[in-house]
């Protein structure tokens, strides 16, 4: 059950925030292995002010079209499958919606099952 936040600059029709989401989804899915409808998101659009992304860090020319993808997700996962997870979303999103894939950023937050409670107050998980 990941739990992703999105942040992405302002000025972009809702159907480019919904192609965003589709994009991390279907690489979700398809390479972590989460299970069908276990989509959890919240995307925010910032005044660009408001987003403060170096340009030019570990070498990689980012544009203000940057975006950051942060997923609190179970531990677990190879490294292997956290690699190709990142390609899988910068590829998606180039292909669903144009971003260049030097204006993706990922970070990834693990924790144990025991964190997640989806509802009645009841630890699922455990």
């Amino acid at each position: 059950m990941p739990l992703v936040r999105i942040d992405l600059p302002q000025g972009k029709p809702e159907s480019y925030s919904t192609a965003v989401g589709d994009a991390v989804y279907d690489a979700m899915v398809k390479v972590l292995n989460v299970p069908e409808n276990d989509r959890f998101f919240v995307i925010t659009a910032h005044p660009r002010n408001e987003l403060a992304i170096d340009p030019t860090y570990l070498g990689i020319q980012r544009s203000e079209e940057c975006i950051l993808i942060q997923l609190t997700l179970n531990s677990g996962r190879t490294v292997e499958m956290k690699k190709a997870f990142y390609k899988a979303v910068a590829d998606g999103l180039h292909e669903k919606v144009g971003l260049r894939r030097e204006d993706v950023v990922i970070s990834l937050v693990e924790v144990p099952k025991e964190n997640w409670s989806f509802g009645n107050g009841e630890a699922q998980y455990t």
